[in-house]
């Protein structure tokens, strides 16, 4: 057999071969671009939700409501209403108030608080913290490769200085 006709077969039976490889590839993209956007979610809840303990956190480290009293449950409250309607207008679905935890740290930031509406006393620091839970897969469901998507448990938390020792300081 001539050379021409040899390298002409060859040619001829290996026209199909790059259809192929790129079936075989596509399947692996699409996983990879999947998972980029499943996870992308994830971080935009994560990253929304760690606004939204700022922004809590910061607005309980300036209340006031009295001399002898720092923080009662309608401070604590408005905070965390404060925390759900961020969360809400980044879109983060199905958040709800009770996903929130408001802590009173009264020992110098030692980490052992308690509710900031049972102390009594100012606090050294007030921390606001949220648990919770994010689908991976929900959206795009073969990110998974099982039938059902999988939970991860998102928990971002900001701790402030509380800010008015002195009454007149708020």
């Amino acid at each position: 057999m001539s050379k021409i006709k040899q390298s002409t077969q060859f040619r001829r039976d290996m026209r199909g071969v790059a259809v192929v490889e790129f079936a075989l590839l596509l399947f692996i993209l699409l996983i990879v671009v999947a998972g980029i956007v499943e996870f992308g979610r994830a971080f935009w809840y994560y990253d929304a939700l760690t606004k939204a303990t700022r922004d809590g956190a910061r607005f309980l480290s300036m209340a006031r409501v009295s001399t002898t009293v720092a923080i009662d449950s309608a401070l604590e409250n408005n905070a965390i209403t404060m925390v759900k309607n961020t969360a809400d207008m980044a879109r983060v679905p199905n958040f709800l108030a009770a996903d929130v935890t408001v802590i009173c740290d009264y020992d110098a930031g030692t980490g052992t608080g308690t509710d900031c509406t049972t102390g009594g006393y100012i606090p050294d620091y007030v921390r606001v913290s949220v648990s919770y839970q994010v689908k991976i897969g929900e959206w795009i469901p073969f990110v998974t490769l099982v039938n059902a998507p999988w939970n991860a448990t998102l928990s971002p938390s900001t701790t402030m200085r509380y800010m008015c020792d002195e009454p007149e300081s708020c």
